[in-house]
């Protein structure tokens, strides 16, 4: 992403929080948060990296398929988002620093859309758990849209967290597991080593 992108995170960080100052709803021991972003491989080998992230589990939200199986929500028939789910320290990693690298690490004026990887269950989401995550998540995607960071329209969705279905074990820590398989040393590899030029003061 262009260096303006991070201008505008940041910008949209300060107008969340009120010029840096830390929002003490957001003080509490270890929150959650879900997001969709493309393939779950990917999103989980980066936020991983993420200094004060504890866990992060590749799963399935958004859909009406109870207990959803990979070929399942694979036929993009059952309305699941591959997401991931996010546990933090709030004291070390804001939502708001999660958004950050979240709008950074993927396109988000794709429609159901991240390169070569098609259909609703990969399409840009942010499934808020909260009425206070709600209101970031909106706030801080109406402050990029103002700063006209992206070429095209924003189209990341942004919807309440009604469902989640943990992943198939196979599916969990893919990367770390299997370095050397073709998605990952093409597709996956690139985008962490761009993640954490961009991002260094955040790395574990």
């Amino acid at each position: 992403m262009k260096t303006t992108l991070l201008i505008g995170l940041a910008l949209a960080t300060a107008v969340v929080y009120g010029q840096g100052k830390t929002n003490p709803k957001s003080m509490k021991t270890e929150q959650q948060a879900t997001f969709g972003g493309g393939c779950f491989w990917c999103t989980e080998a980066v936020f991983l990296a993420v200094k004060g992230v504890t866990k992060v589990e590749s799963g399935y939200s958004g859909g009406t398929v109870k207990n959803p199986t990979y070929r399942e929500v694979c036929t993009g028939l059952t309305g699941h988002a591959e997401v991931i789910r996010i546990t933090f320290d709030p004291a070390v990693v804001t939502y708001a620093d999660l958004l950050e690298i979240f709008w950074n690490t993927h396109d988000p004026t794709t429609l159901n859309k991240q390169g070569a990887d098609e259909g609703t269950q990969y399409r840009s989401v942010v499934f808020y758990h909260d009425e206070e995550q709600r209101k970031t998540a909106e706030q801080y995607k109406a402050q990029l849209e103002a700063s006209k960071v992206f070429k095209s329209r924003i189209v990341t969705e942004i919807s309440p967290l009604i469902n989640y279905y943990p992943a198939e074990d196979y599916h969990q820590n893919y990367y770390a597991l299997n370095p050397d398989q073709g998605y990952c040393q093409y597709v996956i590899r690139p985008k962490v080593e761009k993640f954490r030029k961009q991002f260094q003061g955040k790395l574990k």
